[in-house]
């Protein structure tokens, strides 16, 4: 069975309703994300980051998986798929993926706020749609944070992501602005005999190896003729 890569970002999940602040004013409350979303403002304002990442993860469990997502995880019956995401949202799990690489954490999973944070490999369940700075504790007395890597920290999982590439047959890149680093370097690290794929409305505007096929389509559209496409082959 040939090995198929998913390489998922912000536009899938704008498709099914989640606020991606990608294409927006990038603003929460008057507040710019990197404001919200970093070990600083933790430090400086734990009460709004956790109110900020409470209030996404109601958007996310409120939203659905897209045409998208199921199709992605329906090519598990013709292909060794693993996906990996940008996303911090459980989408793709939802509709049925059973491998599934978050390159910037999970939002259902909450982890200590210790000192070794960036590097746990300990996550806690969240059960609902919040964390409580008071009564949501590690084991060592920390108050629990979402399993997110913010602004400044490291990706531990892009080792893991690098591996998983390198001997792909088929990669899509669908709904990534491909502006991200390091992850955006991922691109660059296919095998030369690799069938690629780059989905995203803006894609004959990216930087890609001569390998890929742009498709200029939202992530659904897409992902449907190119699951077309490759039944075909």
């Amino acid at each position: 069975m040939r090995k198929l890569v998913v390489f998922s970002g912000a536009g899938m999940s704008a498709e099914s309703g989640i606020n991606t602040f990608r294409d927006s004013d990038g603003l929460w409350e008057k507040h710019r994300v990197e404001d919200v979303a970093s070990p600083e403002a933790w430090a400086r304002n734990p009460e709004l980051v956790q109110r900020f990442y409470n209030e996404r993860r109601k958007n996310i469990l409120n939203a659905q998986p897209n045409l998208a997502h199921c199709l992605i995880a329906e090519l598990e019956d013709d292909f060794d798929v693993q996906v990996i995401t940008q996303n911090i949202d459980d989408l793709h799990e939802r509709a049925g993926s059973s491998e599934v690489l978050h390159l910037h954490g999970n939002i259902r999973l909450a982890k200590s706020s210790g000192p070794h944070a960036q590097y746990t490999t300990e996550f806690f369940p969240i059960e609902g749609d919040s964390l409580n700075l008071q009564q949501d504790l590690c084991p060592q007395g920390y108050p629990l944070r979402p399993h997110v890597v913010w602004f400044g920290e490291a990706v531990p999982a892009y080792e893991e992501a690098l591996d998983l590439i390198q001997d792909a047959d088929i990669f899509i890149v669908i709904g990534t602005s491909l502006v991200v680093y390091p992850v955006a370097g991922l691109v660059h690290e296919i095998p030369a005999n690799c069938q690629a794929y780059y989905i995203d409305p803006k894609a004959a505007q990216a930087q890609l190896p001569a390998q890929f096929q742009r498709i200029s389509k939202t992530a659904t559209e897409g992902m449907q003729q190119l699951f077309d496409q490759l039944h075909k082959i």
